[in-house]
């Protein structure tokens, strides 16, 4: 069983291997294929799929004859390419619960508490507790503690988040594309977007969620309530979310944009009630560690022909 993974270095994470797994580094996205490797497209199993390397799978695609697994260590995979039937698609659902979740935590209790705002006087040398009243609404800095958050999208990504505010004593309420006990689907949403005070987005980007966070889905929110998208950027209307937080009617915490990166002149940098970061929510010095521990099972269920975690149909 021939495996390919992005890098070599963690390879110790991996753990031990079945004696007929054969682990093989694959160059970064336009580097050329060593010459000894080339010959052996056509043996690969398994392949491991990080960004960097998309352009260099759809290239290999019709020459990677023997391919079961493509396997990434992102939870989202709407942008792999489209595989051949018969191949099996695996995301990385776990592998970064607690980084993202640690994230929207740390930018709700950074907009809760008005850090970046008081920030902004911090910069200039200015003490100035009035500037707490700053928004519309009038409303001081806010407790998580007594609050309601919304998640849109309780996946895996989504119970680590709702465990974590949970436990500073929010209301934690959340839907889901395929509802269960306790958490009802999207038509859920009309009813319970007026009471959040916090709306967190982790749903996949898919052709139902492009374009969710709307005109619509904005007003039916809270005054003041904080939308915070920790999931793609196409899940929110962006021309309707700069209206809505220049009016001041809510606020926002981004770590996903339409376009990525966002251009510098792109007003939502200078809107107001917006904090931005760069795709970053699920980075921690310790994700790679985490990513080959997790690659270690799948391989080792594939090599013993069981079914590996985590497939996902193309494009969700």
């Amino acid at each position: 069983m021939l495996v390919w993974l992005p890098a070599d270095a963690l390879r110790d994470s991996i753990g031990d291997l079945p004696d007929e797994v054969r682990l093989v580094g694959v160059p970064r996205d336009g580097e050329d294929l060593p010459a000894d490797l080339a010959v052996q497209v056509g043996d690969v199993d398994y392949f491991v799929l990080a960004p960097w390397l998309r352009g260099r799978l759809a290239e290999l695609l019709p020459r990677l004859t023997s391919l079961r697994v493509v396997q990434t260590l992102n939870a989202g995979v709407d942008w792999v390419p489209e595989l051949p039937g018969g191949v099996l698609l695996c995301n990385g659902s776990g592998i970064h619960d607690g980084p993202v979740a640690e994230w929207v935590l740390a930018v709700t209790l950074a907009m809760q508490k008005r850090l970046p705002h008081f920030l902004s006087f911090a910069a200039r040398g200015e003490w100035d507790h009035t500037a707490n009243l700053a928004f519309a609404d009038g409303i001081a800095a806010r407790d998580i503690a007594g609050s309601r958050v919304l998640i849109v999208g309780m996946g895996s990504i989504g119970r680590a988040v709702g465990e974590r505010f949970a436990a500073f004593g929010a209301d934690v309420v959340g839907v889901a594309r395929h509802p269960r006990d306790g958490v009802p689907g999207p038509d859920a949403l009309p009813d319970l977007l007026p009471e959040a005070d916090v709306v967190v987005l982790l749903a996949p980007a898919t052709p139902e969620t492009a374009g969710l966070v709307d005109t619509d889905f904005l007003a039916r929110m809270k005054l003041g309530a904080l939308l915070v998208n920790g999931a793609r950027g196409s899940l929110v209307d962006h021309d309707a979310l700069l209206d809505a937080v220049r009016e001041e009617r809510v606020r926002a915490a981004l770590d996903a944009t339409d376009p990525e990166p966002l251009p510098a002149e792109h007003p939502l940098w200078q809107a107001p009630g917006v904090l931005i970061t760069p795709h970053v929510a699920g980075s921690s010095d310790h994700w790679l560690v985490r990513s080959y521990e997790f690659l270690g099972d799948q391989i080792r269920r594939v090599a013993a022909g069981e079914q590996p975690l985590n497939v996902r149909r193309y494009g969700y």
